[in-house]
């Protein structure tokens, strides 16, 4: 028997076969691309996490440089009323109250376009002195002053900013122009809890500590040290808050970009590392002593109250204490030896309305708010102290030595002898006394303070 398969159906056969191959391979084909779709669509997803991690890591670098910024962020609105002032604070010195009026009555731009076109000018500025200004203000250059002040992380803030401290208005028409601010907290808000820590460049030993020991109590109790960042009591005042790890401003009498004076520049810089450095003046500015004078004003402004430390009769300490009772906060001194004449100017501070302070609690009492009260003051608590009148007038009728007779001790006390004895017997039992055969006598411990008191009187 044959067994082959006809010609015909063997090429059928292979046919078939050979589709099946095909469709397999297309199985397998298919399943490949399902594969590769799937790894392309795990591979999209991860591309599109990659993108929303990157876009939330972004969000958060703008979230944390905002928050650094924090409230001194300064509005792009502003940016014309923030370049005529700076131009203004080129041209005018500071606390000028005739200049100040003319920006509050015409407004900085005009007051700009009056000092270029020289046309409106301030009532009651001298020819002299208007050329002096106009002068100035050819040179003025508020676009250059901005750039290089925010090139070293400096800002200018002006009134009507968020960052503005509104206490400052306090001083009128003599207020700032403007202020230049190095570092990164908000001054405003720094400045609502403030206290001036002002006194003697030249200053003692004494005067050093005790300015150094208050800045570091305030601090260590929330308040922000404000003072000039000069020698003496200035410089103790900062570091003794910067010690503490709390919050101090120095409000200087020149650009803030040139810490002056010379030997404090480590401290100045410190100071804009971890707290604010302001001024007045643009940037590159040199001090002067008026300018020195006129710094104080916004000192006391700016805080709730001022501490003179050490001063003498002509000490711009006093300055700043004075403007600071003119303004309406708390002056305060610390006093000193009634020979030494850096304590002399706090002395006549003192006879005047300002309250005398010897430390952080004390000071805190007076300008923070209600419940911060200073312990209270008070010699140590004797056992006598706490006696019934009546026993102490029988003890302290009793000799400081030797022996005294029931009778006697009544006449000194001004009772009867039976109270006498009585009271004598109470105080025996408390171990003031002691009774040998008819007479009584003070106990050893109790001799040596009757007998102080008694010569102290």
């Amino acid at each position: 028997m044959n067994h082959d398969s006809p010609p015909g159906e063997s090429t059928g056969q292979e046919a078939s076969n050979r589709e099946d191959a095909r469709g397999e391979d297309r199985s397998r084909e298919d399943a490949r691309g399902e594969d590769r779709s799937r790894e392309d669509a795990r591979g999209e997803d991860r591309s599109r996490e990659d993108a929303r991690r990157d876009a939330r890591s972004r969000k958060d670098a703008r979230g944390e440089d905002r928050s650094r910024e924090g409230a001194h962020r300064q509005d792009p609105v502003r940016a014309d009323e923030r370049t005529h002032r700076a131009f203004l604070a080129r041209v005018a010195e500071p606390g000028d109250a005739v200049f100040g009026r003319w920006i509050r009555e015409a407004g900085a731009e005009r007051a700009v376009r009056g000092l270029l076109d020289g046309g409106e000018r301030p009532r009651g500025v001298t020819d002299g002195r208007w050329e002096g200004l106009r002068a100035r203000a050819e040179r003025a250059d508020p676009e250059r002053d901005l750039a290089d002040a925010h090139a070293a992380g400096i800002r200018f803030v002006c009134p009507g900013d968020s960052e503005w401290p509104a206490q400052l208005d306090d001083l009128g028409d003599g207020r700032p122009v403007g202020l230049w601010v190095r570092g990164r907290p908000s001054l405003r808000m720094w400045a609502l809890r403030s206290v001036a820590l002002v006194g003697a460049r030249a200053c003692t030993e004494y005067g050093a500590h005790m300015a150094a020991t208050l800045g570091a109590g305030l601090a260590e109790r929330g308040w922000v040290v404000v003072s000039g960042g000069a020698y003496g009591v200035d410089g103790a005042a900062h570091r003794g808050a910067l010690a503490a790890g709390g919050a101090t401003v120095a409000v200087l009498a020149c650009g803030v970009d040139r810490p002056y004076p010379r030997g404090h520049t480590e401290l100045i810089t410190r100071i804009a590392e971890q707290g604010l450095v302001v001024g007045e003046l643009p940037p590159g500015e040199h001090p002067t002593p008026s300018r020195f004078i006129l710094r104080n004003r916004v000192i006391a402004a700016l805080t709730r109250g001022t501490v003179v430390v050490e001063a003498a009769y002509r000490s711009g300490a006093l300055v700043t204490a004075r403007a600071a009772q003119r303004l309406g906060r708390f002056a305060m001194g610390v006093p000193g030896p009634v020979t030494s004449g850096l304590s002399a100017g706090v002395h006549e501070l003192l006879r005047g309305e300002a309250a005398l302070v010897t430390d952080a609690a004390e000071v805190a009492e007076l300008v923070g708010d209600m419940g911060e009260l200073a312990p209270d003051r008070r010699g140590p608590v004797l056992p006598r102290d706490l006696l019934d009148p009546g026993a102490g007038r029988v003890l302290a009728a009793l000799p400081a030595r030797g022996l005294a007779g029931a009778e006697e001790i009544a006449r000194g006390a001004g009772t009867t002898t039976d109270d006498a004895v009585g009271r004598l017997y109470e105080l025996r039992s408390l171990g003031f006394v002691e009774r040998h055969g008819d007479g009584w006598k003070l106990t050893r411990q109790m001799m040596i303070p009757v007998h102080d008191d008694r010569r102290g009187r």
